[in-house]
């Protein structure tokens, strides 16, 4: 495990580490040094500035897995995503970073069967990851609670500003409760997504990650 002495250095358990050895990650990206140890060692919200090739999701992902309890059998964790196609690598990467953890994930995302959806949430999950327009149409049939949500997650938040989401996202955080940590990623920071951060986040680090340090060859940490 010697080879993994970097990831452990950011607080990471020895299940968590034996997940990443076998996907096979040797060292953290920049954003993952940055953020791991913000997320398990202080109670602070982030805002990241990473592309899409920086191991962003495993950067937010690996923390939650950390701090989430086992069996709550209800949401601790929403993360956002523009696209369905994020919505099910995000909720793959996770899944398959959680070694044993009893945590269930789900992705909810419109084309996908609303009945299916519905019986993995009365099954209890403990993070959701969510295109918005879904998120809603759930909160509207009362099937997804929030309230007790501990991490907000808003992933690629630029690209959900440019599809015309961010009146969804600000709606989605209104059904969350006030004792909750909030994650922000984007590969740019438009106002609009500074005016969120500032509107809905407490006292937030900012983290960025230079383009020229982009991780390519990497094929776990693709997202």
């Amino acid at each position: 495990m010697e080879k993994l002495a970097k990831f452990r250095a950011l607080g990471l358990s020895e299940q968590v580490l034996q997940a990443l050895e076998r996907k096979g990650f040797e060292e953290p990206t920049e954003i993952q040094e940055k953020v791991i140890p913000l997320l398990l060692k202080s109670e602070v919200d982030v805002v990241g500035q990473a592309q899409t090739g920086t191991g962003k999701t495993a950067s937010f992902g690996l923390p939650l897995l950390e701090r989430l309890k086992e069996g709550g059998r209800f949401v601790q964790a929403l993360i956002l995503v523009p696209t369905r196609e994020l919505a099910l690598q995000v909720s793959e990467e996770i899944n398959s970073l959680k070694g044993h953890k009893r945590l269930q994930v789900v992705a909810i995302y419109g084309g996908q069967s609303i009945e299916q959806q519905l019986r993995r949430l009365r099954e209890g999950v403990d993070i959701v990851v969510g295109t918005p327009g879904r998120i809603i149409d759930h909160i509207g049939r009362g099937s997804l609670k929030l309230k007790n949500v501990s991490y907000v997650v808003l992933d690629e938040a630029d690209e959900m500003l440019n599809m015309g989401f961010i009146e969804d996202v600000e709606e989605i955080l209104k059904h969350t409760g006030r004792e909750k940590r909030m994650l922000l990623f984007g590969a740019t920071m438009p106002d609009r997504i500074l005016n969120l951060a500032k509107t809905y986040m407490r006292n937030y680090e900012v983290v960025n990650v230079h383009k020229s340090q982009l991780t390519t060859d990497l094929t776990e940490q693709i997202y």
